[in-house]
């Protein structure tokens, strides 16, 4: 948002200085992003005056110029046709910067004459393009500066620009009016009452204007005037100057207007030549596919469901955003009919995305104007036009109604100290809410139709503790309790996230974060990519759905790392995952992957490709670390983007999964364009049981003083027999006395024959009361295999 200070001040009356409106500025939330200053640029230049002109001795176009300055008579050489004797010029000393050359001139000689400065032109000091001489001043005194000249005489050239940041809640400062609202309002002066206008309307308009039935979601109100006979020419110096300040270029009086009120009031207007307007006006939803050339000269495809604004010829504008060059006006141009119009925010937003276009009225329609000052901008913008083009105003046409958007909110002044932290004394606080257009009745402060962002109570403190200074709010602890220790505020799935997270980085893991939206194939391959998980409006096309899994992420982002010659990784993330598109399919889940090989190329040959070990061994450090129980069964049941014969699935039961881990389908790893191998795991820290006792403190060690005896055993089984199965059924032998059981040797061929194999396991049994004796032993051991040939169907080895 730019606006000059001369601009500012045709709305606010003020005595402050430059400095000090831009410090207030930032102070209450319209920050100042830059200054354009020219009186700065000109500093140091001064007026003199030509007290004599001599031809130069070797060169036809150039003369010797005697000056007379602030520091006594000086020699200048100077080349301008209008260098003569008499005149009062801008004057560069030796040692200064010129801007509009880029140069810092100094003393020289030219042509054999020493020249001691400058006399500038408009172009050297840009004010203007302005080349064809030196700047010749009607008066002036001899040694004052330029710039203090041009603000008594000139002073639309000095004019500072101001430019400020305007956050999407605030569209009443997208108008000059609403921050000299803002100023007014923070006591740096008093807002100027509106100009009065005088408009003589009468007359049936022959333009209709309808709202259809799919459009009035998206547009409340559609008005606009006939004005006849105008005589369109350029635009007078005052408004030339305003637009010109702000990098606007004027076009023509009737289009100048419009931008003169989409800047200064917040008010986007837009001006059809009615003799090219065929037929009535309509406000639709596109179809979809309707060709459309806007003022930009550029040609657009409409795409379906867009607010357009239709005559019997098809679409002659974009609703709220741009107008079509066919129906725009020309300086032949002689009957307008002017529109104004209250859109809905978002059918704009949607619009102006599908079709690409950033235009000022977009920005302001899709953030909010004023729909109480649409039929006075209307009227405003008219008296305006005539007064400048000339021409007569027919009655209002209008469809639809100007919308009630009236509210109010009661103002607790006590709650400024609790939700701000600072004391504001009651008066104070309404009397700054109605500087700001509030109007108070008893407690409730009714809301001004231009503040769309003010929603509630707390909207109210905000305003208030703006208005009294952002630079003051202090941070201040929250109260704490007097007296005992205040109860726990983190939930156990976040302590267990932030356990997590340390002690994978302990392991040597770096940690992302990563979108949660990714592309469809991607999501395909780690089950997603349904209708039910995709994203309505997506940020991009590999932003289309939420990602089932965090592999995907992570996978994608060691992809990238290889590219740039990152071929060892170790990676995790801890996020959100989604099985659907309900609340309830959202899940809590924490992943890594292992990319490469263990460490760098040693001599002692340290370094290996990660293998689904190495996953395994992370998986139950991170496992261990959120108290999962020791005691968990392997299974092979993992999804189709682990490898078939090499992962696990670490289980309490056949339903409550705490995890899987090991290696990635080769298949997976080509689709995602990731170099071998890749190991990963992935936990489920909601399927984690909690801790029976609540309590902080660990239980009482257990102490043994028995030595533990351990027995092997040799089991030939079936080939496709799990180890797991035999290792379940040897521990179930005799839970009481087994404390473990370890495989330790697997063989396969010889003379077990086809399709058989041995597995050989220890098993530890711990005595609890008294030494067993070797009968007790051979029990145990026996109850073993009588165990496992049951579950697996083989026998002890011999």
């Amino acid at each position: 948002m730019k606006f000059t200070l001369s601009w500012l001040k045709d709305h606010l009356e003020t005595t402050a200085s430059l400095e000090e409106i831009l410090e207030t500025l930032t102070d209450i939330g319209l920050e100042v992003e830059g200054v354009e200053d020219p009186a700065a640029k000109l500093k140091g230049f001064t007026i003199a005056k030509v007290t004599s002109a001599q031809q130069h001795p070797d060169a036809d176009k150039l003369r010797v110029c005697m000056v007379q300055t602030d520091e006594g008579e000086k020699q200048i050489v100077c080349g301008a046709p209008n260098a003569r004797e008499g005149i009062t010029v801008v004057l560069a000393k030796p040692g200064m910067y010129i801007p509009g050359l880029d140069i810092t001139i100094s003393v020289g000689k030219i042509r054999g004459v020493e020249s001691h400065g400058m006399m500038a032109s408009e172009r050297e000091l840009e004010l203007s393009d302005e080349h064809d001489g030196i700047i010749e001043l009607p008066s002036g005194e001899i040694g004052e500066e330029f710039a203090h000249w041009l603000a008594q005489n000139r002073p639309q050239a000095v004019d500072p620009v101001i430019e400020i940041a305007i956050t999407p809640n605030r569209p009443d400062a997208l108008g000059v009016r609403g921050v000299a609202r803002d100023l007014a309002a923070r006591g740096l002066g008093t807002l100027k009452p509106m100009p009065d206008y005088t408009l003589s309307a009468g007359g049936d308009c022959p333009v209709k204007v309808t709202i259809a039935e799919s459009a009035k979601d998206g547009c409340h109100v559609f008005a606009g005037r006939l004005i006849r006979g105008v005589k369109n020419a350029p635009s007078p110096e005052w408004l030339q100057t305003k637009l010109n300040a702000i990098g606007l270029r004027p076009i023509s009086a009737l289009v100048d207007v419009t931008n003169l009120f989409t800047h200064d009031l917040n008010r986007p207007l837009h001006v059809f030549d009615a003799n090219r307007v065929s037929g009535d006006l309509v406000v639709q939803r596109a179809a979809g596919g309707e060709a459309f050339k806007g003022l930009d000269e550029k040609d657009y495809i409409v795409p379906e469901g867009t607010l357009v604004i239709s005559d019997d010829k098809g679409v002659e504008s974009i609703g709220g955003i741009m107008g079509g060059l066919e129906t725009g006006c020309q300086m032949d141009t002689t009957d307008v009919f002017v529109e104004a119009a209250f859109w809905d925010f978002v059918s704009i937003a949607h619009g102006g995305r599908g079709l690409k276009i950033n235009s000022d009225a977009r920005y302001r329609n899709e953030r909010g104007i004023d729909p109480g000052f649409n039929m006075e901008g209307l009227d405003r913008a008219c008296a305006l036009i005539v007064e400048l083009c000339g021409g007569e105003v027919s009655d209002v046409v209008i469809a639809g109604e100007v919308p009630d958007v009236s509210r109010a909110y009661r103002l607790d002044t006590a709650r400024c100290s609790s939700l701000v932290g600072m004391d504001i004394p009651a008066d104070e606080q309404r009397a700054t809410l109605e500087r700001l257009g509030f109007v108070m009745e008893g407690d409730m402060a009714h809301v001004p139709s231009w503040r769309p962002d003010v929603l509630g109570e707390a909207d109210l403190v905000e305003e208030v503790a703006r208005m009294a200074s952002l630079t003051k709010l202090e941070a201040k602890p929250l109260a704490r309790p007097s007296t005992g220790v205040p109860a726990p505020v983190l939930t156990v799935q976040q302590k267990r996230e932030q356990v997590l997270r340390r002690t994978a980085a302990a392991l040597g893991y770096n940690e992302c974060v990563t979108y949660s939206f990714i592309d469809q194939a991607s999501a395909t391959l780690f089950g997603g990519g349904s209708d039910a998980s995709m994203v309505a409006n997506p940020i991009s096309q590999e932003m289309s759905h939420m990602r089932p899994s965090l592999l995907p992420g992570l996978l994608q982002a060691a992809a990238r790392n290889q590219a740039r010659g990152m071929s060892d990784m170790a990676l995790f993330e801890v996020g959100a995952t989604w099985s659907g598109g309900e609340p309830t399919d959202q899940s809590e889940a924490v992943a890594g992957i292992l990319v490469g090989r263990t460490g760098p190329k040693d001599v002692h040959g340290a370094s290996r490709g990660v293998d689904l070990y190495d996953a395994k061994a992370d998986i139950e450090a991170l496992l261990a670390s959120i108290g999962a129980p020791a005691k968990v069964q392997i299974m092979r049941s993992g999804d189709t983007w682990w490898h078939p014969g090499r992962h696990g699935v670490i289980c309490l039961g056949p339903k409550k999964v705490l995890g899987v881990f090991g290696e990635l389908h080769p298949k997976v790893l080509r689709d995602m364009d990731v170099k071998g191998p890749v190991v990963g795991f992935t936990i489920f820290p909601g399927e984690v049981p909690q801790p029976r006792n609540a309590s902080g403190s660990r239980g009482a060690v257990e102490i043994l003083d028995l030595q533990p005896v351990e027995r092997d055993f040799a089991f030939v089984v079936d080939a496709q027999v799990e180890a797991l199965t035999l290792v379940n059924a040897a521990a179930g032998a005799d839970k009481a006395m087994i404390a473990d059981v370890r495989v330790f040797d697997e063989f396969i061929g010889g003379s077990l024959g086809e399709g058989k194999k041995s597995i050989a396991v220890t098993v530890t049994i711990q005595p609890k009361d008294k030494t067993l004796k070797e009968a007790e032993i051979e029990g145990i051991a026996g109850k073993v295999v009588e165990k496992v040939s049951k579950a697996t169907g083989g026998v002890l080895r011999g």
